[in-house]
């Protein structure tokens, strides 16, 4: 095994004598090895939605490079970010492998902020969009205002409970004065997309809430309409975030996570092979195949 730039797991003698334990003290409240003021892990629980393809990208791409670690990964899917945030806080979930703690996710952190901590950044310029296939004749957000009939008065959103969902009703549809042209509606990301590829197919008009990065976007060909307003907020980083004391107890792991940053290319490339080119069922070996071909993605890649 070839574990690059891990300063906790150097000492390969110590490492050796050590049991790898789970994110959860022992029954006496003494780790391996004796130290009491020490707690156990061998397993980690990463929480994430399956429907957002950013977190089950880098849910599978941590279950990966966790398990070279020598770590049991558990993987633990939810349907809304709310509950999510709070079982980090509560200790159920160690990880949550892609978060938008910035700005979308902001209400959540204010809520269970003091038992979450940060991991690390590894993705800059996140930014929440609202979109249209690129044959629709419109450009900007202002101009959805007097078109409503062309749209059947709808937003196409995704689940209630994301961040996204809040910025659009919130924020930008007041911002705009639509509000009482328009209904956001919500369901799911699936729902969404399907609505969209039903769309397109008959080149229809739709608008439907984005974000970046995005594989869709890409793959349906998608056009932001421009915010002249501000409304759908700023770009932001995208976060790994940990249940308090999650580095101080998986010191190795919490190290490798803070070294992964992705760029525009290399976390593009994740995203497609996961959602696309392998799909659902084969995320795993899609990882796998993505680390053979970009071995020197980020600084603490862990290699077999």
């Amino acid at each position: 095994m070839n574990k690059r730039n891990l300063t906790g797991i150097l000492a390969i003698g110590a490492v050796a004598s050590l049991a790898l334990a789970g994110c959860s003290s022992t029954d006496d409240g003494e780790a391996a090895g004796g130290d009491p003021t020490m707690e156990e892990c061998s397993t980690i629980t990463l929480g994430f939605l399956p429907s957002w393809t950013d977190g089950l990208s880098t849910a599978y791409l941590l279950e990966n490079q966790l398990g070279k670690l020598g770590y049991d990964v558990e993987m633990q899917t939810l349907t809304e970010a709310g509950p999510l945030y709070a079982g980090l806080a509560q200790g159920d979930v160690d990880v949550y492998p892609s978060a938008w703690p910035e700005l979308t996710h902001a209400q959540y952190m204010d809520e269970y902020g003091d038992d979450i901590e940060d991991l690390g950044a590894y993705y800059e310029g996140a930014s929440l969009t609202i979109a249209v296939p690129s044959y629709v004749d419109i450009d900007s957000i202002e101009d959805l205002a007097g078109n409503a009939d062309r749209f059947g008065g709808q937003i196409i959103g995704i689940e209630p409970g994301a961040g996204l969902t809040a910025q659009t009703q919130d924020s930008m549809m007041p911002e705009y004065e639509l509000d009482g042209e328009y209904e956001l509606i919500t369901s799911s990301t699936a729902a969404m997309l399907t609505e969209l590829e039903g769309a397109i197919a008959g080149q229809e008009d739709i608008v439907v809430t984005s974000w970046r990065p995005f594989w869709a976007n890409e793959a349906y060909d998608l056009k932001d309409l421009e915010d002249p307003l501000g409304a759908m907020g700023d770009p932001e980083a995208l976060h790994f975030l940990g249940t308090t004391g999650f580095a101080d107890r998986c010191a190795d792991a919490a190290e490798l996570i803070a070294g992964i940053q992705l760029d525009d290319a290399a976390y593009g490339s994740l995203e497609d092979m996961v959602v696309n080119e392998y799909g659902e069922g084969r995320e795993a070996e899609a990882v796998e195949a993505w680390l053979e071909a970009n071995p020197d993605a980020f600084e603490t890649v862990v290699t077999d």
